[in-house]
C-alpha cells in the first residue's frame, strides 16, 4: 500500500511560519500537514510545496458539549461556518477532540448533550463534503471527560449517528495507555476511520509497579506521560505499524497516517522536533509506502 505520511504542526517548527513549516515538511519527503485553520496563505503554501491538507482543526469545539444552550447554539453555528470555509478551499477532514467545557461532565451527561447537538452539525458536514474525525484522547486527569474514547463510546455514538461523515482519528497510543486493543478497534470500526495519527506509547513496567494505572501521585517521571506510559514517535512504543497497515490496507483507507509528535526526547527545540518528525517518518515509510 502507499499512503501520504504527513505531521501535526510541532510548536517550534510551526513559530517558522507556514511557508517555511511547508517547504521543509517537503524537503523531509513528507505529503501532508494537518492544518489548525486553513486559509488561502496555508492553501497557497502548501500547494507550492506539492503538500497535501491532511485535516483542519475545529475551533471551539467545547462549547458543543457547554451545560448553556445558548453556548451550545453558538458553537454550532461556527462550527457550520468552519465547515464552509475549509470546504470553499478543497478541505475535507475535520478533526476535534470532543473535551466538554465543564471537565468534571460525566461523560454520560456529556454523550446526552452531543446527542442532541451533533446531528445538526454531522448534516452540515454532509451537505459541505467534510468528514469529521474525532481523537480518542480522555482528556485530562482525575475525570477524563472526553467523549469517543473508548469502543464503549463509539458504538454508542455511531449507533446514535450512522453518517460515515462522522467517524474517527485512528491513533492507537491512546488506545494503547488505556488497555485496549489497538487492533481489534481497527477490525470492529475500520469503517468509520476517516483520519490517522502516527503516535505510539511506551508501557513503563517499572512506574506501572509503582503506581498501577493511576497518574503519578508526585509527578510523572517524562513529559507526555502520566506515570505507567509515556507517548513516543512510531516505533519507539507497543503499536506493531506493520499490522495496523496490513488492516488499513484491508479496509481500503486512503488518508494520510500524520505524526503527531508527543514525545520528550524530540521536543524543546526546532532541531530536536525535526529529528522526531524525520525518526517517525522513516519507521511508518517502511509500512505504508
Amino acid at each position: 500500500m502507499s499512503l501520504r505520511i504527513g505531521m501535526r504542526i510541532p510548536p517550534r517548527i510551526g513559530e517558522e511560519g507556514i511557508e517555511a513549516v511547508a517547504a521543509w515538511a517537503a524537503q523531509a519527503g513528507l505529503d501532508a500537514l494537518d492544518v489548525p485553520e486553513l486559509t488561502t496563505e496555508v492553501k497557497a503554501a502548501c500547494d507550492k510545496a506539492g503538500i497535501a491538507i491532511g485535516s483542519v482543526d475545529a475551533q471551539g469545539v467545547s462549547q458543543l458539549l457547554s451545560r448553556d444552550e445558548a453556548r451550545r447554539a453558538d458553537a454550532v453555528a461556527s462550527v457550520k461556518k468552519q465547515m464552509d470555509g475549509m470546504a470553499a478551499l478543497g478541505g475535507k477532514i475535520m478533526f476535534m477532540c470532543l473535551v466538554p467545557e465543564d471537565v468534571t461532565l460525566p461523560r454520560a451527561d456529556g454523550f446526552a448533550i452531543w446527542r442532541e447537538t451533533f446531528p445538526e452539525v454531522v448534516d452540515h458536514a454532509e451537505k459541505t463534503g467534510v468528514y469529521i474525525a474525532i481523537e480518542g484522547w480522555p482528556g485530562p486527569a482525575p475525570h477524563y471527560p472526553t467523549l469517543g474514547c473508548t469502543p464503549e463510546m463509539w458504538r454508542a455514538m455511531f449507533e446514535a449517528i450512522p453518517s460515515k461523515h462522522f467517524g474517527l482519528n485512528y491513533d492507537p497510543s491512546h488506545l494503547v495507555r488505556l488497555g485496549i486493543d489497538y487492533l481489534r478497534a481497527l477490525s470492529e470500526f475500520g469503517e468509520r476511520i476517516n483520519h490517522c495519527h502516527g503516535k505510539d506509547t511506551e508501557m513503563l513496567h517499572d512506574e506501572l509497579y509503582e503506581c498501577g494505572t493511576l497518574p503519578a501521585t508526585f509527578g510523572a517521571k517524562y513529559d507526555f506521560s502520566e506515570g505507567a506510559w509515556r507517548y513516543t514517535i512510531p516505533g519507539h512504543g507497543e503499536v506493531d505499524w506493520g499490522k495496523v497497515a496490513v488492516r488499513l490496507d484491508r479496509l481500503g483507507y486512503e488518508g494520510a497516517i500524520c505524526i503527531e509528535l508527543e514525545d520528550h526526547r524530540y521536543w524543546g527545540t526546532v532541531e530536536a522536533e525535526r529529528r522526531g518528525i524525520e525518526k517517525a517518518a522513516a519507521h511508518l515509510a517502511q509500512y505504508f509506502r
